[in-house]
């Protein structure tokens, strides 16, 4: 288990809604051949926990679009 601060969503449309509203504040595609990133941001899947959640995590540039973060618990589980 590990705490995590950033944002939680219950469904992956809706962090993939705040993925979006990143890239366009922050003018992400810039539809530039060379362009290397293609999103301002990334969310992940909290697989192990039940119920299962997406989240993005807490970075300071993200602030002013998604607000303050949270933190919570994701349950990852380490192979050996």
């Amino acid at each position: 288990m590990e705490f995590i601060k950033g944002y939680k969503y219950a469904n992956e449309e809706d962090a993939i809604n705040a993925v979006n509203l990143c890239n366009a504040y922050y003018g992400i595609p810039t539809g530039e051949p060379e362009e290397v990133t293609k999103d301002w941001c990334s969310y992940y899947l909290a697989e192990y926990n039940n119920p299962k959640f997406w989240y993005i995590v807490f970075d300071e540039s993200l602030l002013p679009i998604l607000g303050e973060p949270i933190e919570f618990e994701v349950d990852i589980l380490f192979e050996r």
